[in-house]
């Protein structure tokens, strides 16, 4: 099975066939099981509360499961915005899509604290094919600074990571079936790099990966926050990083909120991306909507004024120079 970068990379890289205002099925979709997040972190804009924060109906997620899998969807991630470990029924939400719908990979993304052996167990049980702790802080002081939740969780979330690789190994030990375990980390600039460096030495032993990311902006709504320089757009992970225009989630992943919205963005906290309502359209007619088409095009041309992107490439030239793109 292909690790996580590749994985990432595969997803972010344009190719001829996705630089397209109509491009074919994506690779990838995200839907969001719940917008609710237990950390209140500076450089997400979720605290902010710009919509409405709940959980998406069951019924509805395995109606748009479904058609994800009938579409062509190979990938499914089961989170979006919010901390899905938040929401009860998150291993029957794995079981359904894969063993139900088949999807080839299962993947999920979580802050870790509430991601205890005994959840972890269930959805891995499940068929869960990745699971990937965002880890964003040295210490437990920097933890309560960044998320805005008591400092002693920072030890909670290392143990459930730890825990999380014991449990991976017992379970393919007794099913076959192994998830990849994975780890990312924001670089905010060299000088939290150097802070991090030891922390991340701590769980390197228990994570298949670990890798950095650039801070972004999220569609401009954090940009400059706390005093730090966004990257522009969202480029992917540092080492792989692509241009900020065209913006490849554009082309290459769907994003759905709990309610049924197909979202353009990777960050679209405040509704402003929404191209289709999955609840009275199908997915693939949303896919390729007037709106979609025409924000596409936008990016194509490199020139998105005037559009929903302008702020979030807003600062394209304040980027660190550790922020180099490729193609």
């Amino acid at each position: 099975m292909a690790g996580i970068t590749e994985r990432i990379d595969r997803i972010t890289r344009l190719t001829p066939a996705t630089r397209s205002t109509r491009p074919p099925v994506p690779r990838s979709v995200k839907i969001e099981l719940t917008a609710r997040c237990d950390f209140q972190c500076f450089f997400c804009a979720s605290a902010m509360r710009l919509r409405a924060k709940s959980d998406m109906d069951p019924a509805l997620f395995r109606r748009l499961v479904r058609e994800f899998r009938d579409s062509g969807v190979e990938e499914l991630g089961l989170f979006y915005l919010g901390e899905s470990f938040l929401c009860d029924w998150l291993p029957e939400a794995v079981r359904y899509a894969k063993r139900d719908c088949g999807f080839p990979y299962v993947f999920l993304t979580t802050n870790g604290r509430l991601a205890t052996p005994e959840r972890v167990r269930a959805c891995m049980q499940a068929g869960l094919d990745s699971l990937k702790f965002s880890f964003n802080f040295s210490d437990a002081e920097q933890f309560r600074e960044v998320t805005r939740v008591r400092a002693s969780d920072f030890r909670r979330v290392v143990s459930n990571l730890r825990a999380a690789r014991r449990v991976r190994d017992e379970v393919e030990g007794l099913t076959g079936h192994r998830c990849g375990l994975y780890a990312s980390s924001i670089r905010y600039d060299d000088a939290q790099l150097a802070r991090m460096e030891q922390a991340v030495q701590e769980i390197l032993p228990f994570v298949d990966e670990h890798y950095w990311l650039p801070l972004y902006g999220q569609a401009g709504l954090t940009a400059g926050a706390r005093g730090t320089v966004p990257s522009a757009g969202n480029q992917g992970r540092i080492g792989a990083l692509r241009k900020p225009l065209p913006c490849w989630s554009l082309f290459t992943e769907g994003h759905v909120t709990y309610d049924g919205r197909l979202s353009a963005c990777c960050f679209d906290h405040d509704g402003r991306f929404d191209m289709g309502d999955l609840t009275r359209q199908g997915f693939m007619e949303a896919w390729h909507s007037e709106r979609f088409q025409a924000l596409r095009r936008a990016n194509l041309a490199e020139d998105v004024r005037g559009t929903v992107c302008e702020k979030c490439i807003a600062y394209e030239d304040a980027q660190p120079a550790h922020a180099a793109a490729v193609g």
